[in-house]
């Protein structure tokens, strides 16, 4: 059974002319299953990854995350977004609290966990992610990277079912990249649900188990990473990936 199922859904801002970010998509995602969002700027794949957790509300269609309606207005969606670590392309980090705090505060005040409790998960984190050594400094003694990288600890300390990483290397300089995308390699090899919006080819080509490609706010193409750079059915989608590889 899927844990993510979308159907049909559609997304439209007033700006203050229509713009159809997203049009009908439909999409299931299996559990641990790594599915790779591409496109050029403005296609819709963020506005998309925003829906499934409903930081962006759809304007029609369904989206069940874990058997949840979560566009049914009596849902509680902040016991989704539990459920649901989030990556973004700005880290979102505290300035005032230290690496360590960071990582505890959702955890005592979301899952109830003691300050003990909070710690010890936290620490595990952090030596997950190679810098359980900077625990005790603040986000602005840390490079880029490492930001990222307290982030992706920060929504894993919630113990999440699904992983949204939107755009999360675009804002890094190019030699932080692959520390960040080395730890989402890591938790796609250990089985964690992911969907990643990202222009970073190689680890798409590496890690998904499948690559959409979206344009105008439709999922123009969807197949494997086989299938999908070495014999790309779509014509728009060979013109993309002409001008990028």
């Amino acid at each position: 059974m899927p844990i993510i199922s979308v159907r049909n859904i559609s997304k439209t801002f007033y700006l203050p002319h229509p713009v159809h970010a997203v049009r009908e998509v439909s999409l299931d995602i299996e559990p641990g299953e790594t599915v790779v969002v591409i496109g050029p700027s403005g296609s819709g794949k963020s506005t998309f990854l925003r829906c499934l957790n409903r930081l962006e509300y759809a304007d029609s269609g369904s989206i069940i995350v874990d058997g949840v309606d979560i566009l049914d207005p009596d849902c509680d969606i902040n016991a989704i977004r539990a459920e649901v670590g989030m990556v973004f392309q700005s880290f979102n980090l505290f300035p005032h609290m230290t690496v360590l705090e960071n990582l505890n505060l959702a955890q005592q005040v979301v899952r109830k966990r003691s300050r003990t409790e909070a710690e010890k998960r936290s620490m595990e984190l952090l030596h997950k992610v190679g810098i359980a050594d900077k625990h005790a400094v603040r986000p602005d003694q840390l490079s880029g990277g490492q930001q990222q990288r307290v982030a992706i600890a920060r929504a894993l300390a919630m113990d999440p079912k699904i992983m949204l990483f939107d755009e999360p290397t675009s804002a890094l300089d190019p030699e932080m990249v692959g520390e960040v995308l080395d730890v989402m390699k890591q938790l796609a090899r250990e089985g964690m649900t992911m969907v990643v919006v990202t222009h970073e080819m190689g680890f798409a080509r590496e890690v998904a188990d499948r690559v959409l490609f979206m344009d105008h706010g439709v999922v123009l193409e969807e197949g494997t990473p086989e299938h999908f750079f070495t014999n790309p059915q779509h014509e728009r989608t060979q013109e993309f990936l002409s001008q990028i590889l």
